[in-house]
């Protein structure tokens, strides 16, 4: 099986095909897409409509479950969450902010894998930022500043009880589960060296990061908004569109991403894993 690699041509992603993901994956081949992954830091693979069982399958494959720890899983499922929006509703859009999925985790995940159910005809593309091209833009001495930081990773703002999806979040149909736990706050460094290709890049950005230790919050959140504008930039943003039956994953490690709307009046339905934290 040879897989066919087209990169994106913007910041990063390519579309991969030439094989079938519903069948077994063996693990010379689950090695080479890992290999096409970290290079190209999200991968989408059209045409392949799978199955829950199947998603469950490739994501095994490539490194196993992560924690999804504020999502009710689908019924008879304990690792899918259905990202789902009706048609009618008018709650406000899903993850329209920037973000590195579940980073306040003390063992952040690899990875997010996303398949397309039911897919707009218009709207709905996901942006990526690459956090690595990022960093890498920036003056030397700038680098050095920001790689003696450490941030303050928490759900607070989205999952406590008063947050963004909390108890005044009504009308969705999405099956978010705030909690108190939400309130937790982990510690990692803001630039850190991916785990498998070393490379240094921002982790994670202002919303699950609410603060930067020893630094009082006034100047911690100015220094993080501006960031934020800078991680964010337009050269390090790859815009993707959907298809029904599309597989998508990402590098958390490597990537920010956000929601976009678009779709008003169509309902959309995406099947997620998570992909657990690298243990090599």
């Amino acid at each position: 099986m040879t897989l066919r690699v087209e990169p994106s041509d913007q910041a990063c992603g390519a579309r991969v095909s030439g094989l079938d993901l519903s069948k077994p994956i063996p693990a010379e081949l689950a090695a080479e897409i890992r290999e096409v992954w970290l290079e190209h830091k999200v991968l989408a693979f059209p045409d392949q409509h799978l199955d829950d069982d199947a998603l469950e399958r490739f994501t095994l494959a490539m490194g196993g479950f992560g924690e999804d720890p504020f999502f009710e899983p689908i019924s008879g499922r304990e690792h899918i969450a259905a990202i789902q929006r009706e048609a009618e509703e008018t709650s406000p859009l899903f993850a329209e902010n920037w973000h590195s999925d579940w980073s306040f985790l003390e063992r952040p995940p690899a990875g997010t894998c996303l398949m397309a159910f039911d897919i707009p005809p218009r709207g709905g593309d996901t942006l990526f930022a690459d956090q690595q091209s990022a960093f890498a833009a920036l003056p030397d001495d700038r680098k050095d500043e920001l790689r003696k930081l450490t941030a303050i990773h928490s759900a607070q703002l989205a999952y406590a009880p008063e947050g963004t999806y909390g108890e005044k979040d009504a009308g969705r149909s999405m099956a978010i589960r705030p909690s108190e736990a939400a309130r937790d706050c982990r510690t990692h460094p803001l630039i850190r060296k991916h785990p498998e290709t070393g490379i240094e890049g921002f982790f994670s950005t202002l919303g699950y990061i609410i603060g930067i230790e020893g630094m009082e919050q006034a100047e911690a959140i100015a220094l993080l908004a501006e960031l934020a504008q800078w991680q964010s930039r337009d050269e390090f943003v790859y815009r993707h569109q959907w298809e029904d039956g599309m597989l998508v994953m990402w590098d958390n490690r490597a990537v920010l991403h956000k929601a976009t709307g678009g779709y008003e009046g169509y309902r959309r339905e995406l099947h997620r894993t998570t992909i657990a934290a690298w243990n090599g």
